[in-house]
């Protein structure tokens, strides 16, 4: 069963997710946008040893306590490999990663089975990860609405069919986006204005 803590984190309350099957010693980290420090107390009060980043997209606001968070534990960090396109001013920075994913990619991490969605739109590498019944959908999706697509790399049209995408996908999950409370896709399914073009 996944378990997760939500840390909401920096002036943009970036949400960052720990999250580990249950039994594992170890968790995930996804999207540590903001105090490292922070990201590793809480991994220890948990009892958990952080096996790899995770991250949705390169923006500053999700990547900044990657570095100070992977040269403590020596944990690999995940991304899609087209965020390093983005230009520094959006990434604070060249992007410190480890390993790349990508579409249809699973991995096997802190006792859970994790699947990527390739979801461009906000930034072109921008990914959701599926794990068990739930959705870390960044900043594609959130309740009510979807990521910004003006900023340098974004589009319009592939946020459209990367929405389509997730509208798709069959059955129900818990939506946990990179900003903003939970929702489930069924909700977006229903009230979201993007999902109902």
């Amino acid at each position: 069963m996944l378990k997760i803590e939500v840390l909401p984190l920096g002036a943009y309350q970036t949400n960052c997710y720990l999250a580990w099957g249950e039994g594992s010693d170890d968790c995930i980290v996804i999207d540590p946008g903001y105090n490292p420090e922070i990201v590793l107390k809480k991994a220890e009060e948990l009892g958990k040893r952080v096996d790899a980043i995770l991250l949705t997209h390169g923006h500053f606001d999700h990547v900044g306590g990657v570095r100070g968070i992977a040269e403590i534990t020596g944990c690999p960090v995940y991304i899609h490999e087209k965020e390093c396109s983005l230009p520094e001013e959006t990434t604070a920075g060249p992007l410190y990663y480890t390993c790349a994913y990508g579409e249809g990619d699973r991995l096997d991490l802190a006792g859970l089975s994790i699947r990527v969605m390739h979801t461009p739109g906000h930034t072109p590498g921008a990914v959701c990860l599926l794990a068990e019944d739930t959705m870390f959908s960044g900043d594609t999706l959130f309740m009510g609405s979807m990521g910004r697509t003006d900023f340098p790399g974004g589009s319009w049209s592939q946020m459209m069919t990367s929405l389509d995408r997730l509208k798709a996908l069959p059955g129900d999950y818990k939506v946990l986006p990179g900003h903003g409370p939970a929702t489930t896709l069924q909700a977006e399914r229903q009230f979201n204005p993007y999902l109902n073009r």
